[in-house]
C-alpha cells in the first residue's frame, strides 16, 4: 500500500543526527551557523518550532489585549491558540478556492480600528500572490506574517520583502526535514533582537529527548515503505483499530499537555547541526519530482475533482488535497486499490469571534468537509499515480450517477461531457462562486506545466 506521507530525509541524515546525539558540540556556534546560512543579514532566528517563533514574536510585539490578528481561516489549531494565550482576538479571513489565498473582499470586511496584524498561511505546498495583501496592510498600516511551514521550496526563498516575519518549519514532515526546528525572518533588527533576548531565557531542548525522536521518525519511516505499510493498515484492520487516527497522532507535534512549557525551549546542538546539513544538502530535484506528481494528478483530475490551491502561481504540491461529496466512500475505494487517503486532522477552521458572525469562513469550512488527501511524493511511480486518478474518477462518477467517465473520441459528447457538466454545477454549489470551464481558468495546463520546472 502506498502511504499517505513519506518522511522527506535519508537514512544518512538520521544517522548523522543520532550521531551528533552522541558527541559534544557548541549549540549558540551551531545556531549563528544555520541563521548566518539562512540569511547573512542578521535578521534571523532559529527556533525549536514556528509555533515556538510565532509565540516568541507576539510576545516581542507586546500588542494591546484585545488587539486582533486576521488569520487564513484555515490554519493549524496552536496558532488561534497562541494568539489567545497573548490575549489577542483571532478573526478569520475566508479563502478563495483557487489558489487558497484570502479573499480580498473578506480581508477588508473583517479590518476594524483593533486590528494590528495579519497571518496568511501558504497551503498545502502552494505559495499565493501576497502583493495585494501587502499593500492593503500597508493602506491600514498592519503588519503582514506569513507563515511558509507548508511552501518551502529550498534556500532561494527565504520570504517576501514587504512582510514584517516569514516563518519556515522543518517539522517531521515538512519538505527537508529535521525532525523539527525553524527559521524566523524579521524585516524589524529591534524585534528580532527582542525575541532573541526572550528565547535564551528558555531551557535548552535535551538532546536525549531529540536523540528518541530520531529513532522514532527512522521507525516511521521504515514502515511507511509500500510492503510494511501494507502490513501494517492489514494488522490493524484485523485488530479493529483505526490506523488513520495512530498514524496522524504519530506525526502531530506537541500532542498532550504541557503545550507552552514545551515550545517554549531553545532548540539543541543536534537539531541545529541536522538542520545545517538538511539546508547545505538541499534535492532541488527531488522536489521537483514531487512537484511534478502532483502536477499530473492535477491534470488529470481536471475538472472533474476541484484540487483547492492548485491555481497557486507556484506550487511544490507538498500535499495534494482534492473536494469529494463522498470522502469516505472515496477513502475506503483508495485504500481497497493500495492507496492510504486521509482527511487528515491537524487543520482547523477559525471561527469568528461572538460578536462578528457574519465572518463566519463559510467556504473554508465546506471546504474541510470534504477534502480528501492523496498519497503524492516522487517514489509513486508514473503508473501508479496513473491508477490513482482512474480510481478517484471512477469512484467519483459512482456517487455522482454518471458512470464510468468515457468520453467519444475526440474528447467530446457522450457521459465524460455530462460528468463535467455536473461536476462544475457541483462545484460552484458547494463553492458559492462561479464555476469555470478549463479553457477560463486563470492558469491553464501548459503555465502549470511550466510552474512545476521551477522546483
Amino acid at each position: 500500500m502506498w502511504a499517505r506521507k513519506r518522511l522527506d530525509i535519508g537514512w544518512f541524515d538520521l544517522g548523522y543526527a543520532t550521531l551528533c546525539c552522541c558527541l559534544p558540540g557548541q549549540r549558540a556556534e551551531r545556531q549563528r551557523c544555520i541563521e548566518s546560512l539562512w540569511s547573512g543579514s542578521g535578521d534571523t532566528l532559529a527556533c525549536l518550532s514556528v509555533r515556538s517563533g510565532f509565540d516568541l514574536l507576539l510576545e516581542a510585539l507586546a500588542l494591546s489585549p484585545g488587539s486582533e490578528v486576521l488569520v487564513s481561516a484555515l490554519t493549524i489549531k496552536d496558532m488561534v491558540r497562541i494568539i489567545d494565550e497573548h490575549g489577542l482576538v483571532a478573526v478569520p479571513v475566508d479563502l478563495e478556492p483557487g489558489a487558497m489565498a484570502p479573499d480580498l473582499d473578506s480581508l477588508r470586511q473583517a479590518i476594524t480600528p483593533a486590528t494590528r496584524a495579519i497571518l496568511v498561511a501558504h497551503l498545502f505546498g502552494g505559495r499565493i500572490d501576497l502583493e495585494p495583501i501587502v499593500r492593503l496592510a500597508e493602506e491600514h498600516g498592519l503588519l503582514v506574517i506569513e507563515d511558509c511551514a507548508q511552501a518551502y521550496v529550498g534556500p532561494h526563498f527565504v520570504g517576501h520583502p514587504g512582510v514584517a516575519a516569514s516563518m519556515f518549519s522543518f517539522g517531521p514532515i515538512k519538505t527537508a526535514t529535521a525532525l523539527g526546528g525553524a527559521l524566523i525572518r524579521v524585516a524589524d533588527p529591534a524585534l528580532v533582537e527582542a525575541m532573541r533576548r526572550l528565547q535564551r531565557r528558555y531551557p535548552v531542548q535535551g538532546r536525549w529527548a531529540f536523540f528518541r525522536r530520531a529513532w522514532k521518525y527512522g521507525l516511521l519511516k521504515l514502515t511507511s515503505l509500500e510492503t510494511p505499510y501494507g502490513l501494517f493498515v492489514g494488522m490493524m484492520r484485523l485488530l479493529g483499530q483505526d490506523h488513520d487516527r495512530l498514524v496522524n497522532g504519530a506525526v502531530r507535534g506537541f500532542a498532550g499537555p504541557g503545550f507552552f512549557p514545551r515550545i517554549r525551549q531553545q532548540p539543541c546542538a543536534p537539531l541545529l547541526a541536522l538542520l545545517v546539513r538538511r539546508l547545505r544538502k538541499f534535492e532541488p530535484a527531488r522536489l521537483a519530482a514531487r512537484a511534478a506528481v502532483g502536477q499530473r494528478l492535477v491534470e488529470r483530475l481536471a475538472d472533474k475533482a476541484p484540487c483547492p490551491g492548485a491555481d497557486a502561481p507556484l506550487h511544490s504540491h507538498w500535499v495534494l488535497p482534492l473536494l469529494a461529496d463522498d470522502p469516505a466512500g472515496l477513502i475506503a475505494a483508495l485504500g481497497h486499490a493500495g492507496f492510504d487517503a486521509t482527511q487528515g486532522q491537524s487543520l482547523c477552521v477559525v471561527d469568528p469571534p461572538a460578536d462578528r458572525p457574519q465572518l463566519d469562513p463559510r467556504w473554508t469550512r465546506q471546504t474541510v468537509e470534504h477534502l480528501v488527501y492523496l498519497p503524492c511524493y516522487p517514489e509513486i511511480p508514473s503508473r501508479e499515480v496513473a491508477r490513482m486518478a482512474v480510481v478517484v474518477l471512477d469512484e467519483l462518477a459512482r456517487v455522482s450517477g454518471d458512470g464510468p467517465p468515457v468520453e467519444k473520441e475526440g474528447g467530446k459528447g457522450g457521459a465524460g461531457d455530462g460528468a463535467k457538466r455536473r461536476r462544475r454545477a457541483w462545484r460552484q454549489a458547494l463553492l458559492g462562486k462561479p464555476a469555470l470551464a478549463p479553457s477560463e481558468r486563470p492558469f491553464d495546463r501548459q503555465s502549470a506545466r511550466k510552474r512545476s520546472r521551477l522546483f
